[in-house]
Parts: C-alpha cells; structure tokens; sequence
C-alpha cells in the first residue's frame, strides 16, 4: 500500500483537517505533521482512501458495523423515515412508531425481564442516563444515599463527564478533574497484564473477591450498582478468567446493589450471542447499548431497563431526563430494520457457528510467535499481546508505541 499523497484532493482534505477539524482522543499538533488518513468509500467489510488504497476494516468502523457497509435495505429504511416523519421529539406524552417498534424488538431479543428501553444519541449518552437512572431508583426507594457506583480500572463507559468517570482509563481522568464524585473502581480482570503468579483460574476468584471488598469499604448502604462490561473491548479486550463472572454473580446475589451491564461493543452479536450477558449468564438489572444496534449507519444508543427497576420509576412521577434526538424516528427505522437484518440472515448463529470459530483459531496461529504473548479472543473480539519476552510477560513500554507500528503495517498489508 502506498501512504504518498499523490491525489490532490487527499492534501485538500488533509489541509481542511489540519485548519478546523478537531478529532477525537489525539494529538492535533502530531496529527497536523502527518495528515489524518482520509476515508472515502466502503463496501462489505473493506474501505477504500482517497488515494485508492483498500483496506480490511478489522475494526468494523469503531466495533459497529455488524451487517457491513453498503445494505441499501438502511439506506431505504433511513430514506423512507426522512420522507414520512424525519424529526419528532419523544417528550411531552407523544411518540412515534419506528421507536415503539424497536422498543418492541429489542425487549424480544433482550435478557428475560428486560422489558424497558430510554433511548439515547451514544452509548456514553446510555451511561448517562443509567447514572442518573439508578440514584434516581434508589431515591425513589427511599435510600438516597445509595449513590455510588463501582466501575473497573481500565473499563470504558464513553467519554462524557459521567462515562468517563464510570470508566477506569486514568489519562481519561487526568483531563476534567475526574472522575466525578460517587465513582468508585475495583481492579480489572486482566491476568496476563495484571495477574502475576497467580493461575487464571486463581486471579479471576481474586479479581472478583475485590468488587466485596469494595462493597464493605463503602457501606452497603451507600452502595448504587456495579457496572461492567462483559468483555473489556477498548481496554484492550480483556477477556475475563472463567471464574471471574460465576464468583461475580455470587457476591452481586448477596448484596442490595443493581448490576449494569455495558453492551455496547458485545451487544447484537459480536460474542456469537445477541448479548455478552447471554453469554456469561449474566443476569443485569440495566444494559446500555449503542454501536450494533444500528451498525452505526446513524448514531443511536439506549438503556434497556429491568422490570424490577421501571416498576419503582414508574411508580414515582417523572423522570426528568431525556435528549433532543431520544429516539429519533430515522434512527429507530435503521435500528428496527438492522435487527431485521441481523435475525432473518442467522448473522448471530453464524457468528456463534463458524464465523467466530474460524477467527479464533486462524488468531491462535500466531500464539508461538517471538513477539507474542498471548492470543485471546471470544466471538469476533480478539486480542494480541506483544511482548519484549514471553517467558515473564514482559510487556513494551508505552513510549515504544508498538501497537501503532503494529498499526501502520496492517493498514500497509491492506
């Protein structure tokens, strides 16, 4: 693949970038010396630059585009809602129904007794809302000083004020003064960063062990929820010892807190089931999802709410929450015939079925490599772990940026 700048155009677009354009999570002044790749066009599972370059999206835009790009069925779907209803508001007792219809489809698909769903624009917009959600709950409960919600180092819920704070990533708190009070983390699940001597199976019982002791510290009483990922995915997909969710769910079944399951990257597939909950056997009181959901032809993201947890809301007046584009009807159109899509062509099973078998065991080829530590994966996540020596999991430093070279020659390769 050839990275010169032959097309004038690419300068163009490059120069517009460097002149406006501010994007996210990077360095502008690094970003101006080099020019961002420019994005033209996609088809299936490969994007093409403006200098005619074609490129494998491993990353599926940004874990989002579960049907590929170019389904003219979302393109129709998005065309037909623009021309009927392009733009209403959910507030005020009015709806409309591309958003009931999803609503619908989703609680279908969803965990038994997960019936409820609050739309929102992101998944970071989803963990907005469930903070505001669950004291919201627990106030109505008569327990307002259940206000703090336990996240895990290294996890990411968004990078809103409130997402960035669930989340665990510390260069995300440095900036903003985060996290935000009533935020609190228990380490990660990540053995081969993180576990020492310890066997996977020993680790993942200690990992576990941590969310009660962080319980006791803070008081039961003062304790929201714990909110997780099923898989870490930005994290650097962590994929969780066996032991970690059945020890989890032991501790979570002996405490008055509620469990949230962030499905933004595992939902609608990527694990071979629709959820990463159904997956682990997870049993959430709250799921925020966004990516999949429409496969990112036009952003939306939600809150899946429990019947246990909308019986107490709504038995307490308002919730005074909610955004402009809650439940835009173009977006809840490409949602509702995503899901369409996902169900009537078995993409899930097939996922489960060969898909995700043939990634996982083409990825393990590469576990006897010099530089590799580890090849972990489940479903279509998977991770490689370079290392400077196997043998102690000695990792790079951070400032030897390895994985952007690593970066630099898949994009090269195609």
């Amino acid at each position: 693949m050839n990275n010169a700048v032959n097309n004038p155009k690419t300068a163009h677009w490059q120069a517009l970038s460097q002149a406006h354009h501010l994007a996210p999570f990077s360095d502008y002044k690094q970003l101006a010396e080099k020019g961002p790749r420019i994005i033209t066009e996609a088809k299936g599972v490969h994007l093409w630059d403006s200098e005619g370059n074609k490129i494998l999206d491993g990353m599926a835009g940004l874990w989002c585009v579960a049907v590929g790009y170019g389904r003219e069925e979302l393109v129709e779907a998005a065309a037909t809602q623009m021309r009927q209803l392009p733009f209403y508001n959910t507030f005020f007792q009015t709806a409309h129904p591309p958003v009931l219809e999803l609503a619908h489809a989703i609680a279908q698909l969803a965990p038994a007794g997960m019936n409820h769903v609050f739309f929102t624009g992101s998944g970071s917009e989803g963990n907005d809302t469930m903070l505001r959600l669950v004291r919201h709950y627990w106030a109505c409960k008569g327990q307002p000083q259940k206000k703090i919600i336990i996240g895990r180092d290294n996890g990411y819920h968004g990078s809103t004020v409130a997402g960035a704070s669930l989340g665990g990533m510390k260069f995300m708190h440095e900036q903003g003064d985060l996290p935000i009070p009533g935020i609190a983390h228990i380490p990660q699940p990540y053995w081969f960063g993180e576990g020492g001597d310890m066997s996977p199976a020993a680790f993942g019982i200690w990992a576990a062990d941590q969310l009660e002791k962080k319980i006791l510290e803070l008081g039961e009483e003062n304790v929201a929820a714990f909110i997780a990922e099923p898989i870490q995915g930005a994290g650097g997909v962590i994929i969780p010892p066996e032991t970690y969710w059945p020890r989890i769910k032991e501790i979570l079944g002996k405490y008055d807190i509620l469990f949230v399951a962030d499905e933004v990257i595992c939902g609608f597939g990527r694990t071979g089931e629709w959820f990463g909950s159904q997956y682990y056997d997870l049993k959430p009181d709250l799921m925020t999802i966004a990516k999949g959901l429409t496969s990112g032809y036009v952003p939306m993201g939600g809150l899946i709410v429990s019947d246990k947890v909308f019986e107490v809301i709504e038995a307490h007046g308002d919730f005074n929450h909610g955004f402009t584009y809650s439940g835009h009807p173009v977006a809840a159109a490409v949602g509702l015939e995503n899901l369409r899509i996902l169900r009537e062509e078995g993409i899930v099973e097939r996922v489960k079925a060969e898909t995700a078998p043939y990634l996982q065991r083409r990825l393990r080829e590469l576990a006897n490599h010099p530089l590799v530590g580890e090849v972990r994966g489940v479903g279509m996540l998977g991770a490689i772990e370079l290392v400077q020596d196997k043998a102690t999991r000695t990792r790079y430093p951070g400032d030897k940026a390895v994985g952007m070279i690593c970066r630099g020659h898949c994009f090269n390769n195609g």
